[in-house]
C-alpha cells in the first residue's frame, strides 16, 4: 500500500470516528430529560450526574497522556470508541439509579480517552499532509451531531424508550467503527506500536501551552452557553414560542458544520492566526447581537454569527498545540483536551448564575468578553516553532495528498 493510499484511508477512518462521536454525544445530551424521567433523578441531583461526565473525561484525558507513551493513540481510540457506544446503550438499558450512574461514569471515562486520542491522530495526520485538514474532522463531528439530534428528536416524538432509540444507532455504528479502526494512521516517528519517541513538554512547556488552554476553555464556555441557554433565552427573554425556541441550536450546529467544512481552505489561504482572529471577532459580535436583540429574528442572526465564529477556534487550538510541540504533540493534545471539559463545566453554571442575579442579556456579555481573550493569544496559533505554516502548506501543495480532490476524504 502506498503512503498516499494509507493516508487517504487513515483520514477517512478518522473522519468517520469524529462523525460517530458527534452522533453518540448528541443522542446522550438531547435525551437528558428522558434519562431524568426514566431513573427518577431529582432536579437537585441531575447537575451532579451531568458534572460527573466531564470530570471523569478530564481524568481519562490525563490518563491517556501517559497511556500513549506505551501504546499508540490508534490503539486507545480503537477500544475507547466501542466503549463509548456500549456505555450509551447502558444508559438506556438500566432500571435503577446506580445503573445509570455506572453507565454515565463509563461514558465519561471512555469519552475522555476517545476525545484525546482522536485529536492526537488528527494532529499527526495534519502534519503528514502538510496542510490544514483539522477543521474537516470537526466538521464531521458537527454533521454527526446534527444527525444524532435529529434521531433523538424522532425518538422523543415517537415516544420511543431510550434503549429502543439507542439500539439501532449502536448496532449500525459499532461494527463500522471496528472495521474503520483498521485504517487509523499514527505518527510516522513512532517505532511500532509502542510510542517510545514521545517526549515531554520540557522545561517551561506548559507555560507555552497555557494560552491555548485558556482559549480552549473560553471557546467551550461560549459553546456550552449556546447549547444550554439558547432555547431559554429566546423563549423567556425574546418572547418566542416553544417551537421556535428549539431553532437557535439547530441553526448554530448547521453554521458550525458549514464553517468547519470550508475553514481549512481559509487556513490554507490566510493562515491560522487570521482565521482564529476573524472567528473570535464574529463570535463576539454574535454574543453582542444576541444580548441587544430586540426580537426573535435578530436573536437568530446572533446565534448564526456565533456558529460561524466559534467553530474554527477549537480545531485550530488542537492543531496549534501540535505545531508548537512537534516532538510531544500527544502530550500537548491530552493536556489541552482537559480544558475542553473545564469550559463545559464553567460555562452553563456561570451564565445561569449571572442571569438569575442580574439579567440574561447581561449574562451573554460574559462569554463575549471571554471569547475576545483569544485575540490576545492569536499569535500562539502561528508561532515560530510551528512545524509548518501557510508558506509551507503552499510549497507542500504539489507533494502532499489532497483528499478533498480525491473524493475519499471527510
Amino acid at each position: 500500500m502506498t503512503d498516499d493510499v494509507r493516508l487517504r484511508r487513515g483520514r477517512g477512518a478518522l473522519g468517520f470516528s469524529f462523525f460517530v462521536q458527534g452522533v453518540t454525544f448528541a443522542l446522550l445530551v438531547t435525551r437528558i430529560p428522558a434519562i431524568q424521567d426514566r431513573y427518577g433523578i431529582s432536579d437537585g441531583l441531575l447537575p451532579v450526574f451531568l458534572a460527573a461526565v466531564p470530570v471523569l473525561a478530564g481524568v481519562a484525558s490525563v490518563g491517556t497522556e501517559h497511556l500513549v507513551k506505551r501504546v499508540a493513540p490508534s490503539v486507545v481510540l480503537r477500544w475507547a470508541q466501542p466503549l463509548v457506544l456500549l456505555s450509551l446503550l447502558g444508559v438506556g438499558a438500566g432500571e435503577r439509579l446506580w445503573h445509570v450512574a455506572v453507565a454515565l461514569g463509563a461514558f465519561g471515562l471512555s469519552v475522555g480517552a476517545l476525545d484525546a486520542s482522536m485529536n492526537m491522530l488528527g494532529v499527526s495526520l495534519q502534519r503528514a499532509y502538510g496542510r490544514s485538514i483539522m477543521l474537516g474532522f470537526h466538521a464531521a463531528y458537527s454533521l454527526g451531531g446534527i444527525l444524532g439530534a435529529s434521531a433523538a428528536w424522532y425518538g422523543a416524538h415517537a415516544h420511543l424508550g431510550l434503549f429502543v432509540s439507542y439500539l439501532p444507532a449502536v448496532a449500525v455504528l459499532l461494527p463500522l467503527v471496528l472495521l474503520g479502526s483498521r485504517y487509523y494512521v499514527d505518527r510516522g516517528d513512532r517505532s511500532g506500536p509502542v510510542g517510545g519517541t514521545e517526549k515531554g513538554l520540557g522545561s517551561g512547556g506548559f507555560r507555552l501551552l497555557l494560552p491555548l488552554c485558556l482559549v480552549m476553555a473560553c471557546a467551550y464556555i461560549g459553546d456550552s452557553t449556546v447549547a444550554n441557554w439558547s432555547a431559554k433565552y429566546l423563549q423567556d427573554v425574546l418572547g418566542s414560542s416553544e417551537q421556535t425556541a428549539t431553532v437557535p441550536y439547530n441553526v448554530y450546529m448547521v453554521t458550525t458544520l458549514v464553517g468547519r467544512a470550508v475553514g481549512d481552505l481559509g487556513v490554507r489561504r490566510f493562515g491560522a492566526v487570521a482565521v482564529v482572529r476573524a472567528g473570535s471577532l464574529l463570535a463576539a459580535c454574535g454574543f453582542a447581537v444576541v444580548a441587544a436583540a430586540p426580537g426573535v429574528w435578530v436573536g437568530m442572526l446572533g446565534f448564526t454569527l456565533l456558529g460561524i465564529g466559534l467553530c474554527v477556534i477549537v480545531p485550530q487550538t488542537f492543531a496549534a498545540a501540535g505545531r508548537l510541540f512537534p516532538g510531544a504533540s500527544d502530550t500537548a493534545v491530552a493536556r489541552l483536551n482537559i480544558f475542553n471539559y473545564v469550559g463545559f463545566l464553567i460555562g452553563s453554571p456561570l451564565v445561569g448564575a449571572i442571569g438569575d442575579a442580574w439579567s440574561y442579556r447581561g449574562a451573554m456579555l460574559v462569554p463575549m468578553v471571554l471569547v475576545l481573550i483569544t485575540l490576545f493569544h492569536a499569535r500562539s496559533f502561528g508561532s515560530r516553532e510551528a512545524r509548518y505554516g501557510v508558506a509551507h502548506e503552499r510549497r507542500a501543495g504539489d507533494r502532499a495528498v489532497d483528499v478533498g480532490r480525491g473524493g475519499n476524504g471527510v
